[in-house]
């Protein structure tokens, strides 16, 4: 196996798991917080990563566009939520939708810090890997962030989308649900969604990197 490849899995592979479960477990204890108990019931609200991975979402898929290059793309189990059981269901599924790329964001900051640390302090063994890894997590969750507001159901974006819309245009694009992961496949493979994520992810690890000062 090519060596730069191990390199990027192992310096990758902490980031991405942070990413996959704290923005799930996010999702659920927002939900529960807001009337739905049900992730928390079935142990989805937590930070063990083997209770929210897919074996092809989370494993297979990155894998297989890491080593293609491009945007490491993946998704996790998605944490069951009753909207029905929320105080207000329309409303609150914003906040509850919200709470997953802001979970990203803040990861994408915590990770910045980390970078930071390793520029500042005295040269060592572990301050290259820790350099690398920051810079993996600002990237990674600056992908899933960016991903997952685009307006496509499942994805938050839609939910967000779904939850502004009024009445009968909500449950008109409810319905395209059942296609969306379809949609998400084929953007991903005929390029098209390259071509939209990486100007925004770009902008987005730039200004970070920008606020923080790192190379």
């Amino acid at each position: 196996m090519n060596p730069e490849l191990i390199q990027t899995i192992a310096i990758s592979a902490l980031p991405l798991i942070f990413a996959i479960t704290l923005h799930e477990a996010a999702h659920g204890y927002v939900a529960s917080r807001l009337g739905d108990k049900t992730a928390w019931m079935l142990g989805r609200v937590t930070l063990n990563p083997i209770a929210h991975i897919d074996l092809v979402g989370t494993i297979l898929m990155p894998l297989v566009t890491m080593l293609f290059g491009g945007i490491i793309f993946g998704w996790a189990k998605p944490v069951p939520i009753n909207f029905n059981n929320l105080r207000n269901p329309k409303r609150d599924m914003l906040w509850v939708a919200i709470a997953g790329p802001g979970s990203n964001l803040i990861q994408c900051l915590l990770w910045a810090v980390i970078a930071k640390f390793a520029l500042i302090i005295p040269g060592n063994a572990f301050t290259t890997p820790m350099y690398l890894m920051g810079r993996a997590g600002i990237e990674i969750n600056s992908v899933f962030m960016m991903l997952n507001i685009l307006p496509i159901l499942p994805l938050d974006g839609g939910r967000v989308l779904t939850s502004l819309l009024p009445g009968p245009l909500s449950y008109k694009y409810s319905r395209s649900e059942p296609y969306g992961l379809i949609i998400l496949v084929l953007l991903l493979f005929t390029g098209v969604l390259g071509h939209i994520l990486f100007p925004m992810v770009d902008a987005s690890v730039n200004l970070i990197f920008s606020l923080f000062n790192l190379q």
